[in-house]
């Protein structure tokens, strides 16, 4: 099975969740500096129309296949992915390894309320983890002293919720800075940790339907849901292409 599944020009890691963490725990743990990225159908096709940040993924160690569409394009394509790689999963589960290893982690990103409860509900939940440090998302993204302020309080894992392009923008200039540690954008997580948002019930999730439910609790989303048909289009003529080679 390949180790690596490229999508409309996205090279994807084709492991399981247990997979990833278990090579980031080892990453982690050797001092390794490390650029996760969780990529959607959305992130997908804005590397597509973005050259910079198309370039940008190019720099990460790993893409995850956060999305349902992402698997389903893998499977049209005739390279089929194992399995979808949530994000918050993946966040959850590098919480967890941080919990149970005495790892510390930085919380960056969201509004100052949010952040605050998100700190608050992961130390009550892992009391073992090593809160590093945190700050809302609400600075100069270019200022180089908040590189230098997360830098020095040494952190293993940095969670940034900035929301894409400007987070991958963010963890690209951290890391270069760094000396080690795992950085990886997590979008809107933080809202769902702090209680503020509550994920899909599991059956949304079972039914890989989440985008939907996010619609109909945000139907601002829907700009961005435009993307999903577009995307789905490309994949039709990758695929296309692809049988005519």
């Amino acid at each position: 099975m390949q180790n690596k599944i490229t999508i409309l020009g996205i090279p994807f890691d084709n492991m399981t969740r247990k997979e990833f963490l278990e090579r980031l725990y080892e990453r982690m743990n050797k001092k390794e500096k490390t650029f996760l990225v969780t990529a959607n159908p959305e992130i997908v096709m804005y590397a597509h129309d973005n050259p910079d940040y198309y370039k940008l993924l190019m720099e990460a160690d790993f893409i995850a296949p956060d999305g349902i569409g992402i698997v389903q394009a893998s499977r049209k394509l005739q390279t089929p992915i194992k399995e979808r790689v949530p994000g918050f999963e993946l966040m959850l589960g590098l919480l967890e390894l941080a919990s149970l290893s005495n790892k510390r982690v930085y919380f960056i990103g969201a509004k100052e309320d949010i952040i605050n409860l998100t700190v608050s509900n992961v130390s009550e939940k892992w009391p073992d983890l090593e809160i590093a440090g945190y700050h809302h998302g609400y600075f100069n993204h270019e200022d180089p002293q908040m590189i230098e302020k997360v830098k020095a309080t040494r952190p293993d894992i940095v969670l940034v919720a900035f929301g894409f392009p400007r987070q991958e923008k963010w963890i690209k200039s951290y890391l270069a800075a760094a000396d080690y540690g795992i950085a990886v954008g997590v979008g809107g997580s933080f809202d769902v940790l702090s209680g503020k948002t509550k994920r899909a019930p599991y059956l949304v999730q079972r039914f890989h339907i989440e985008w939907l439910y996010r619609l109909v609790k945000q139907p601002s989303r829907y700009k961005r849901m435009l993307a999903l048909p577009y995307f789905i289009r490309e994949v039709y003529r990758q695929n296309k292409k692809e049988e005519t080679i």
